[in-house]
């Protein structure tokens, strides 16, 4: 039994790191960006103060997460925005610790107040842990969110089912165009 487990942790483990082979700009990738950020505008209209104010921010359209036991994880590809312009493509990847079972996908958006604080996520400094939290998106949605430490993140479910009680952090990587 404890075999087993090592086994399916390392699959787990193999699964989050193993990204798809990136060989350059795909035209449909500007496509595939503009959907992403029309799917958090069609449904979550509170954003809108974030998309015309932020210097910029980066659209996750589909993370998936899973978890088994007392690891899971996460992983999602997306773009990144600068003054409203395409400007690179981003992963994110995320780890968590705790009793959880079960799987979801959801979508996810990152904005960046300034500069300095997109500049700092390109340059790979970016982390959120659990001590940063998104604002899961409903139709209620408070329009008195602000950004904590020049970033606001959100989260829109799309499917599946997921319980945990779980600690963990996501970590994004950047590719410029």
């Amino acid at each position: 039994m404890k075999m087993m487990r090592i086994v399916v942790l390392a699959f787990m483990l193999a699964g989050m790191v193993v990204q798809s082979a990136f060989a350059g700009w795909d035209p449909r990738d500007e496509d595939d960006a503009r959907n992403a950020v029309e799917f958090f505008r069609k449904n979550a209209p509170g954003l809108d103060r974030f998309f015309e104010h932020a210097y910029g921010y980066a659209v996750f359209p589909d993370v998936y997460k899973g978890g088994l036991i007392m690891l899971g994880g996460a992983h999602g590809s997306g773009y990144v925005y600068e003054l409203n312009t395409l400007i690179g493509r981003s992963s994110i990847t995320q780890v968590n610790v705790g009793p959880q079972l079960g799987g979801q996908s959801f979508a996810e958006i990152v904005f960046f107040k300034s500069k300095e604080d997109l500049d700092n996520f390109k340059q790979g400094n970016f982390e959120l842990n659990a001590q940063a939290t998104a604002v899961l998106v409903n139709s209620g949605m408070a329009t008195n969110i602000d950004y904590s430490n020049g970033v606001a993140v959100f989260v829109i479910p799309k499917a599946g089912v997921m319980a945990e009680a779980t600690v963990g952090g996501q970590k994004f990587s950047y590719r410029p165009l």
